[in-house]
């Protein structure tokens, strides 16, 4: 069995950022060194450079990607969804949830350390930000101690207007996500009173994004995010996580005895750049932990000063550290992997047979019909085309079996194309010895040169 630490009494009764008084600790995380803090710099650079480059980019006119709520467009890999694709959004959906089970209970909160935009803007952005203003977490946690100065004051300032720009710049960032470049472009180029809700939306954003990265911060990993809640039901033993190797650790001691004690020194080096404000050395199953890996560089630096082996801070799993065992694929993870796969193979089949084309046609509101002076009769509907794919597709429109003919109303549609949305009006003409019925189905058939891409029903009212 491992060695228990020694505070491993009362800290799960108690939140890291919280005080004896129910007053807030604020965290002054000192910034990490090392491979392990490198690694996630190089990977959230990659990840801010995506992110803002991103929306700008596109493929024959259509955005890689767009998330349009108002208009209910939304554009994955220039491929467009829409919302005749519901099936497709809650399977994709169920699909997510389930990526997000398997992973967790293989590799524990990872996700939040290393890629979530909450962690990667705060650690790597506007963290950083602080440190290049105001100095090191010691140097503000003095500073914050003492009577305010005009010089820390400027300090302050400038930091706070640097991070409005940041968050401002974040906003904007997001809206280009929604409406796409092309619109984005009019609403900054235009005069504020053309877009008073879009200036109002992108000023309402700026502000609570800083006021998330500047004030709220790591309370959102801890108390606001329902993944971290989440991870309680999903983890165990067997999960990969930052862990403390209490075997080798304990029992600390601050001094070298000449009897072999643990290796920690007890230098809370670990708990001085934690972002959330933890002891590792409790256990790696805390809800506050988000596997950022911070305090594994700090103990590793640690280590070597003191000539002791690396990694008494590690990423592995409590049944690694306590009896050596290797991570196993245990039946609850094949079982909800098994699901997993079943789900996205369901979504790759569906999204190669779905239709490249989707129309919906409707009679047009007041319009019964028409009767013509050559005794014909016209029905009066609208057509509504979404063409998903990227490429320009031909399009014509007749009747089954040639029954009727089909006016335009403006100009005649030939073509849509790739990822976007058509509308049209046209009658379709029944003459005089086609009348038989009052009521009568007809079918439509939209194509692209020779294939027919939909069958359309329509409800054709006709005066016997």
């Amino acid at each position: 069995m491992a060695i228990q630490p020694k505070n491993d009494v009362d800290f799960k009764d108690r939140i890291s950022t919280v005080d004896a008084k129910g007053k807030r600790k604020w965290i002054y995380a000192l910034k990490p060194e090392g491979s392990w803090y490198n690694y996630r710099s190089y990977l959230s650079y990659f990840y801010l450079l995506v992110f803002f480059v991103l929306p700008f980019l596109s493929i024959n006119g259509s955005p890689i990607m767009m998330f349009n709520f108002p208009k209910a467009e939304f554009i994955f890999f220039t491929v467009l969804f829409t919302p005749q694709d519901f099936v497709m959004f809650g399977l994709a959906m169920l699909t997510f949830i389930f990526i997000i089970i398997v992973f967790t209970m293989i590799y524990g909160r990872l996700f939040c350390g290393w890629v979530c935009p909450q962690t990667v803007f705060l650690e790597m952005v506007f963290r950083k930000i602080e440190y290049l203003i105001e100095g090191n977490a010691n140097i503000q946690k003095i500073n914050d101690a003492k009577p305010m100065t005009l010089e820390r004051g400027v300090r302050k300032f400038i930091k706070h207007s640097v991070f409005l720009f940041v968050s401002f710049l974040i906003s904007n960032t997001f809206l280009l996500y929604i409406i796409g470049k092309d619109e984005w472009l009019i609403l900054v180029s235009d005069p504020f009173k053309y877009h008073i809700i879009g200036l109002i939306s992108i000023l309402v954003f700026t502000l609570v994004f800083y006021g998330v990265f500047a004030f709220v911060r790591e309370i959102v990993c801890t108390v606001v995010c329902p993944y971290g809640r989440l991870q309680g039901v999903l983890v165990d033993n067997n999960t990969l996580a930052v862990s403390y190797d209490s075997r080798r650790g304990e029992p600390r001691t601050k001094h070298k005895l000449e009897e072999q004690q643990g290796d920690c020194i007890d230098c809370n080096l670990c708990v001085a750049v934690c972002p959330t404000g933890i002891d590792i050395r409790n256990g790696s199953s805390q809800l506050e932990c988000t596997q950022c890996t911070a305090c594994i560089d700090a103990c590793n630096m640690m280590m070597a000063k003191v000539k002791r082996k690396p990694d008494l801070i590690k990423y592995a799993s409590v049944n690694n550290i306590v009896s050596n065992r290797n991570f196993n694929f245990t039946p609850r993870i094949k079982a909800f992997s098994g699901i997993l796969l079943t789900l996205i193979a369901l979504f790759v089949y569906i999204l190669a047979t779905r239709t490249q084309l989707d129309a919906v046609v409707l009679k047009v509101p007041g319009q019964i019909l028409q009767t013509n002076p050559d005794g014909s009769v016209s029905n009066f509907y609208s057509l509504k085309l979404t063409n998903k794919g990227r490429k320009t597709l031909p399009i014509s429109l007749s009747m089954e079996d040639g029954i009727g003919s089909i006016e335009f109303v403006g100009h005649k549609v030939d073509s849509i194309t790739g990822s976007t949305k058509l509308d049209c009006l046209f009658f379709v003409r029944l003459e005089k010895d086609q009348i038989k019925e009052h009521k009568r189905k007809l079918e439509l058939l939209i194509k692209s040169k020779e294939k027919v891409l939909a069958r359309k029903d329509l409800i054709f009212v006709e005066f016997l």
